[in-house]
């Protein structure tokens, strides 16, 4: 990468990129530590190692575009740009939460980025998607839809119908395959026989387009021209990121021994924002002391954002049917 050759605006971005890594880094290490003290119900799927495609795809969006994630999403919202306080306050249940705490881990939402919402149902983001974007498209505009996924959801007949949908209604959709090689403790070369899923791309009319998911730089690239071909009225685009989470499917839950201690050794040299600070150093866009000053920065705000969280209230039992319906179901406080 030569000096010379990188715009301001395109420094800027590169830095910020390793903000938004370092961000969704720091967040999801505080969430493991109030997990190990009991303060976060239920489990958890943190996506360390994943953050370099995270940030690289979201990165690619205006703040005005769409972006449905899954059932490992924390970092997904804080990459469009979601504020971490009201997401560590879900995590805790709290009022203040995003979603006045009835989302949970899970199903993080924040519609001020553009952050439709994450579910636990494995592919059921990508029909979403479809409609999204199928709206956005009726509507006149030029807003895009991105959808996560992970490799057994390509497996999903939901996969396989919204891709199909979606590229005969040439709607503005990226869909972005997160293939962390395991569908929880189950190894993707055991559920499929391809090699690579973006191959199943051209089925559907499509482009297909595979990349290393740990290169924020790479991904942001291949998305980008997703984007311009989505906003141009040429149709969706399917992405895979080769990518690894570094810690267990669910922090939380009790499961068997599954892989290689090698392997993991092998991706964990791969560390997205290891290399992604060696990229701008090697590029002169940032030294080691300004990317120290950086982390300095977002660890504390990931701190700042656990003690919001903490000293939140929880929501009052009345509040439980409140935004839910559209015809809100009246519960007198006290009631039962």
């Amino acid at each position: 990468m030569r000096t010379d050759a990188i715009a301001p605006e395109q420094r800027e971005l590169l830095i910020e990129m390793y903000r938004r890594m370092l961000r969704i880094r720091y967040f999801e290490e505080a969430a493991l530590r109030l997990k190990a003290q009991g303060r976060i119900p239920g489990a958890i799927h943190p996506s360390i190692g994943q953050e370099g495609e995270i940030v690289g795809a979201c990165l690619a969006l205006r703040p005005d575009d769409y972006m449905i994630g899954n059932h490992r999403s924390h970092g997904h919202p804080i990459a469009k740009g979601a504020m971490l306080e009201g997401l560590m306050a879900e995590l805790l249940g709290k009022v203040t939460g995003v979603n006045h705490g009835k989302g949970g881990s899970l199903h993080l939402c924040d519609v001020s980025v553009g952050s439709l919402g994450e579910t636990s149902s494995v592919g059921s983001g990508l029909p979403i998607a479809v409609g999204v974007a199928l709206g956005a498209k009726r509507m006149g505009t030029d807003r895009v839809c991105l959808c996560f996924f992970g490799e057994g959801a390509a497996n999903e007949g939901t996969f396989h119908e919204s891709l199909n949908l979606a590229a005969l209604w040439a709607v503005p959709a990226i869909f972005l395959c997160e293939n962390n090689l395991y569908g929880g403790c189950t190894s993707a070369d055991r559920e499929m026989r391809l090699t690579n899923i973006a191959q199943r791309a051209h089925v559907y009319g499509m482009p297909g387009e595979s990349v290393d998911g740990q290169s924020a730089i790479a991904v942001h690239q291949s998305v980008s021209r997703a984007v311009a071909r989505a906003r141009a009225g040429a149709g969706p685009s399917l992405i895979e990121a080769k990518t690894y989470r570094y810690l267990e499917h669910a922090v939380g839950m009790a499961l068997p021994s599954y892989r290689d201690e090698r392997e993991v050794a092998e991706w964990r040299r791969r560390d997205p924002l290891a290399l992604h600070r060696a990229a701008l150093r090697e590029a002169q866009v940032q030294t080691d002391g300004q990317a120290a000053a950086v982390e300095t920065q977002e660890r504390a705000q990931a701190e700042a954002a656990v003690e919001f969280a903490l000293a939140s209230p929880f929501p009052e039992p009345h509040t439980a049917f409140e935004q839910l319906y559209s015809t809100p179901v009246r519960v007198r406080p006290g009631s039962h």
